[in-house]
Protein backbone atom coordinates (compact mmCIF):
# COMPACT_ATOMS: atom_id res chain seq x y z
CA UNK A 1 0.00 0.00 0.00
CA UNK A 2 1.28 3.45 -0.94
CA UNK A 3 1.37 6.08 1.80
CA UNK A 4 2.14 9.80 1.58
CA UNK A 5 4.28 11.71 4.07
CA UNK A 6 6.53 14.72 4.40
CA UNK A 7 9.99 14.21 2.91
CA UNK A 8 12.77 14.00 5.51
CA UNK A 9 16.39 15.00 5.06
CA UNK A 10 17.52 11.35 5.05
CA UNK A 11 15.17 10.80 2.05
CA UNK A 12 16.91 13.35 -0.18
CA UNK A 13 19.23 11.08 -2.18
CA UNK A 14 16.52 8.46 -2.80
CA UNK A 15 14.02 11.17 -3.74
CA UNK A 16 16.46 12.63 -6.25
CA UNK A 17 17.00 9.16 -7.77
CA UNK A 18 13.22 8.80 -8.22
CA UNK A 19 12.91 12.28 -9.76
CA UNK A 20 15.78 11.60 -12.16
CA UNK A 21 14.33 8.23 -13.21
CA UNK A 22 10.83 9.67 -13.61
CA UNK A 23 12.00 12.26 -16.14
CA UNK A 24 14.64 10.12 -17.92
CA UNK A 25 12.39 9.36 -20.90
CA UNK A 26 10.25 12.53 -20.91
CA UNK A 27 10.44 14.22 -24.29
CA UNK A 28 10.07 17.77 -22.93
CA UNK A 29 12.49 17.34 -20.03
CA UNK A 30 16.03 18.69 -19.80
CA UNK A 31 16.77 15.76 -17.43
CA UNK A 32 17.81 18.09 -14.57
CA UNK A 33 14.61 18.09 -12.49
CA UNK A 34 16.41 16.27 -9.66
CA UNK A 35 18.92 19.14 -9.53
CA UNK A 36 16.04 21.64 -9.37
CA UNK A 37 14.64 19.80 -6.34
CA UNK A 38 18.02 20.00 -4.63
CA UNK A 39 18.37 23.74 -5.38
CA UNK A 40 14.86 24.54 -4.13
CA UNK A 41 15.56 22.76 -0.84
CA UNK A 42 18.48 25.16 -0.28
CA UNK A 43 16.63 28.43 -0.93
CA UNK A 44 14.07 30.49 0.96
CA UNK A 45 11.26 29.35 -1.35
CA UNK A 46 11.41 25.87 0.19
CA UNK A 47 8.50 24.79 2.42
CA UNK A 48 9.38 21.46 4.08
CA UNK A 49 5.68 20.64 4.71
CA UNK A 50 5.05 20.82 0.94
CA UNK A 51 7.81 18.42 -0.08
CA UNK A 52 6.01 15.08 0.04
CA UNK A 53 6.97 11.53 -0.82
CA UNK A 54 4.94 8.48 -1.79
CA UNK A 55 6.19 5.35 -0.07
CA UNK A 56 5.57 1.74 -1.10
CA UNK A 57 8.17 0.06 1.14
CA UNK A 58 10.59 2.56 -0.42
CA UNK A 59 10.15 6.03 -1.93
CA UNK A 60 8.37 5.74 -5.29
CA UNK A 61 7.16 9.31 -5.80
CA UNK A 62 7.73 12.94 -4.85
CA UNK A 63 6.02 16.30 -5.20
CA UNK A 64 7.31 19.75 -4.37
CA UNK A 65 5.41 23.01 -4.00
CA UNK A 66 7.57 26.08 -3.42
CA UNK A 67 6.99 29.80 -2.93
CA UNK A 68 6.72 32.12 -5.91
CA UNK A 69 5.37 35.63 -6.42
CA UNK A 70 2.92 37.09 -8.91
CA UNK A 71 4.10 40.64 -9.60
CA UNK A 72 2.45 43.58 -11.33
CA UNK A 73 3.27 47.30 -11.15
CA UNK A 74 5.30 47.02 -7.96
CA UNK A 75 2.75 44.88 -6.12
CA UNK A 76 3.41 41.27 -5.25
CA UNK A 77 1.20 38.38 -4.17
CA UNK A 78 2.63 35.15 -2.79
CA UNK A 79 1.65 31.92 -4.53
CA UNK A 80 3.08 28.43 -4.97
CA UNK A 81 4.64 26.58 -7.90
CA UNK A 82 3.97 22.87 -8.33
CA UNK A 83 7.25 21.58 -9.73
CA UNK A 84 8.08 18.84 -10.10
CA UNK A 85 5.84 15.87 -9.44
CA UNK A 86 7.61 12.57 -10.06
CA UNK A 87 6.79 8.87 -9.90
CA UNK A 88 9.29 6.05 -10.37
CA UNK A 89 8.82 4.41 -13.79
CA UNK A 90 7.95 1.08 -12.15
CA UNK A 91 5.05 2.74 -10.31
CA UNK A 92 3.66 5.03 -13.01
CA UNK A 93 0.07 4.78 -14.29
CA UNK A 94 -1.18 3.68 -10.86
CA UNK A 95 -2.60 7.00 -9.63
CA UNK A 96 0.33 7.83 -7.35
CA UNK A 97 1.07 11.17 -9.02
CA UNK A 98 -2.57 12.19 -8.71
CA UNK A 99 -2.63 11.24 -5.03
CA UNK A 100 0.54 13.25 -4.41
CA UNK A 101 -1.05 16.27 -6.10
CA UNK A 102 -4.25 15.98 -4.05
CA UNK A 103 -2.39 15.57 -0.75
CA UNK A 104 -0.04 18.47 -1.54
CA UNK A 105 -2.92 20.79 -2.55
CA UNK A 106 -4.79 19.93 0.66
CA UNK A 107 -1.68 20.59 2.75
CA UNK A 108 -1.15 23.93 0.96
CA UNK A 109 -4.75 24.89 1.86
CA UNK A 110 -4.11 23.96 5.50
CA UNK A 111 -1.03 26.23 5.43
CA UNK A 112 -3.34 28.99 4.10
CA UNK A 113 -1.77 29.49 0.70
CA UNK A 114 -4.17 30.99 -1.82
CA UNK A 115 -3.09 29.61 -5.19
CA UNK A 116 -0.80 27.23 -7.06
CA UNK A 117 0.76 27.67 -10.51
CA UNK A 118 1.81 24.76 -12.72
CA UNK A 119 3.44 24.37 -16.11
CA UNK A 120 2.18 21.03 -17.34
CA UNK A 121 0.04 18.78 -19.50
CA UNK A 122 -3.21 20.59 -20.41
CA UNK A 123 -5.23 17.36 -20.32
CA UNK A 124 -3.94 16.29 -16.89
CA UNK A 125 -3.91 19.22 -14.48
CA UNK A 126 -7.46 20.51 -15.12
CA UNK A 127 -8.69 17.27 -13.45
CA UNK A 128 -7.45 18.78 -10.17
CA UNK A 129 -9.02 22.19 -10.70
CA UNK A 130 -6.25 23.98 -12.59
CA UNK A 131 -7.32 26.49 -15.24
CA UNK A 132 -5.43 28.56 -17.78
CA UNK A 133 -3.57 31.30 -15.92
CA UNK A 134 -4.51 33.71 -18.71
CA UNK A 135 -8.06 33.72 -17.28
CA UNK A 136 -6.62 35.94 -14.52
CA UNK A 137 -4.11 37.67 -16.80
CA UNK A 138 -1.31 35.82 -15.01
CA UNK A 139 1.67 35.16 -17.25
CA UNK A 140 4.84 33.11 -17.18
CA UNK A 141 8.16 34.98 -17.19
CA UNK A 142 9.05 33.18 -20.44
CA UNK A 143 7.30 32.23 -23.66
CA UNK A 144 4.99 29.28 -23.12
CA UNK A 145 1.81 28.03 -24.84
CA UNK A 146 -1.26 29.39 -23.04
CA UNK A 147 -2.82 25.96 -22.48
CA UNK A 148 0.14 24.57 -20.48
CA UNK A 149 0.50 27.45 -17.98
CA UNK A 150 -2.20 26.99 -15.36
CA UNK A 151 -3.23 28.20 -11.92
CA UNK A 152 -5.62 26.98 -9.25
CA UNK A 153 -7.26 28.92 -6.45
CA UNK A 154 -6.97 27.12 -3.12
CA UNK A 155 -9.35 29.61 -1.52
CA UNK A 156 -12.40 31.14 -3.15
CA UNK A 157 -11.46 34.44 -4.83
CA UNK A 158 -7.80 34.11 -3.78
CA UNK A 159 -6.83 35.52 -7.18
CA UNK A 160 -9.42 38.29 -7.28
CA UNK A 161 -7.62 41.41 -8.47
CA UNK A 162 -4.36 39.48 -8.92
CA UNK A 163 -2.63 39.64 -12.27
CA UNK A 164 0.89 39.93 -13.55
CA UNK A 165 4.00 37.88 -14.16
CA UNK A 166 5.02 34.86 -12.09
CA UNK A 167 8.44 35.25 -10.51
CA UNK A 168 9.96 31.89 -9.70
CA UNK A 169 12.65 31.52 -7.04
CA UNK A 170 16.27 31.75 -8.15
CA UNK A 171 16.48 27.94 -7.91
CA UNK A 172 14.57 27.70 -11.20
CA UNK A 173 17.08 29.79 -13.15
CA UNK A 174 20.39 28.49 -11.78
Amino acid sequence: MVTMRQEQQNDYSKTEEVVKAAFSKEEFSDKTEHELVSRIRKCDAFIPELSLVAVDEEIVGHILLSKIKIEQDGTSVESLALAPVSVAPSHQKKGIGGKLILVALEKAKELEYGSVVVLGHPEYYPKFGFERASKWNIRAPFEVPDEVFMVMELRLNALQGVEGVVQYSSAFSE
